[in-house]
């Protein structure tokens, strides 16, 4: 039974390093415009990271014009993604940042992990 199971996972995708929560990341993305793809870059901070087979995500938060927060999903497994940069790792103490949602300007940075 698991390995039919095993059959239907899809392959990780070589492109995306180990990631942690509190992570600063640039996700390059394709995106299909039309008959057009080009790559789409959305940095920010990981705030999530659910495991899972298949359904294995995180979830990338940055602030973007006029001080709005908007948060992105993406698959760990996509082949959408092309890659992931990690520029700095942050030190956290807990797996889910939601308490970033609440945070604006200074204190919403984090302390870099030496």
């Amino acid at each position: 039974m698991t390995d039919l199971m095993n059959s239907f996972e899809a392959n990780d995708n070589p492109n995306i390093p180990k990631l942690q929560p509190g992570d600063n990341v640039k996700v390059h993305v394709r995106i299909v415009e039309g008959e057009n793809e080009r790559v789409q870059i959305f940095p920010g901070t990981i705030i999530r990271i659910r495991r899972g087979g298949n359904n294995a995500c995180f979830t990338v938060r940055r602030i973007a014009s006029h001080g709005i927060g908007v948060e992105r999903t993406f698959l760990l497994r996509s082949p959408r993604v092309e890659r992931v940069e990690v520029l700095r790792h942050s030190q956290v103490r807990r797996a889910r940042l939601y308490f970033l949602r609440g945070l604006t300007g200074r204190k919403a940075t984090l302390k870099e992990k030496r």
